[in-house]
């Protein structure tokens, strides 16, 4: 690819001396220099502009009546103008290059990498966003040491690009702030709903609807025992014993954050047994609204029961290959390390979009 240039003045320069002059090939050298300023840096597509200019000073020789001043004054122009557009390339390679350094920086202070293990809980995590060039967006998760027990955060913003990122996160920062300090599940909810709410109202008007989330808290207690629950709306946790598979729904319906000025303050916890061998599956929405072509959703519970025995490790590796295969191949997915989760779009676009998944069990 990076030598199209100098094979297409080749054969150009070929063919103008070995065909009739009726034929004049020399008049495509100008396409040499432009196409080197899409491959090449400025000086190389200079230097192949004088070459080109060269060649057709020698095919002048042989041909004297072939217009050969204005072939010339064609392939100077070109190459000025190919030597400008490869300089503005180059230009705006470098910029795209600092974004994604940013984008990369900023995607390890929101979504840094889960430990492996936190005390007695063994934690796998995957992240792989919905399109190649993503790099953060509403997805977000943490894992916290608290006193009391390890707390798992998931959840998802409605929306996309920087709106969503912000209240991310507004989310994850204050996850991480209050998480070892209130006791109850409740406490560190309030504090996130707070956080979303307020940050809502520093955005336009417009926007501020888009700003709601739903978010999973589990806290597993140090040395084992019964996992508490709090499910703000979010799909529900899959938990996996021995051969038994439990998707737990929630009793009662907790207020997804920054709807509790429309649907009320309400908060409930749910008490969970998770005992030594057991796994828990975290995971967002694009885990469960992955389809087929045929617009059937991904049965989880049903693919939970058949890799039952895996290790968390496996278990997601095996999840993320089966999910890209039901949706069908040619998803476009880059893996980051967090929580995941996959999701693929409706029949019309078969190419499944993969957010964010935690799995985990206890040692023994």
């Amino acid at each position: 690819m990076l030598l199209s240039p100098v094979i297409v003045t080749v054969v150009i320069g070929g063919l103008a001396f070995s065909t009739p002059r009726e034929i004049s090939f020399s008049r495509l050298l100008p396409a040499a220099p432009a196409l080197a300023a899409s491959l090449w840096s400025v000086l190389p597509t200079v230097l192949l502009g004088a070459f080109c200019l060269l060649i057709m000073t020698g095919v002048s020789f042989f041909y004297s009546d072939l217009g050969t001043p204005y072939t010339l004054a064609a392939i100077a122009a070109v190459t000025l103008a190919a030597a400008y557009a490869s300089h503005l390339r180059l230009q705006r390679e470098e910029t795209l290059f600092q974004v994604r350094l940013v984008a990369d920086a900023a995607q390890q202070v929101l979504l840094r990498p889960l430990p492996e293990r936190v005390r007695d809980v063994e934690i796998e995590s995957l992240y792989l966003a919905a399109q190649e060039q993503a790099r953060i967006g509403g997805d977000f998760y943490d894992a916290a040491d608290t006193p009391y027990g390890v707390r798992l955060l998931i959840g998802d913003v409605r929306g996309k690009g920087l709106s969503a990122v912000g209240a991310a996160s507004a989310v994850i920062n204050c996850f991480r702030e209050n998480a070892y300090d209130q006791p109850d599940l409740r406490g560190v909810v309030r504090r996130m709903q707070i956080a979303v709410t307020r940050y809502g109202a520093m955005v336009p008007a417009e926007d501020q609807t888009e700003h709601f989330a739903t978010a999973l808290i589990a806290e597993i207690p140090h040395g084992g025992g019964n996992v508490r629950i709090l499910n703000c709306g979010h799909p529900p946790p899959v938990f996996v014993r021995g051969g038994d598979i439990h998707v737990h729904e929630p009793a009662l319906a907790s207020t997804p954050l920054n709807l509790s000025a429309l649907l009320g303050d309400h908060y409930y916890v749910d008490s969970v047994a998770f005992a030594p061998g057991d796994q828990l599956l975290l995971y967002t929405d694009g885990v469960s609204e992955t389809r087929d072509r045929a617009g059937e959703f991904f049965p989880l519970a049903d693919w939970a029961r058949r890799h039952h025995a895996r290790a968390p490790r496996d278990l997601l590796d095996r999840l993320h290959a089966d999910l890209l295969h039901y949706a069908g191949e040619g998803s476009t997915t880059t893996s980051r390390p967090s929580p995941y989760a996959a999701g693929p779009p409706g029949p019309g676009n078969a190419d499944p979009a993969v957010e964010a998944a935690m799995s985990m069990a206890p040692w023994g």
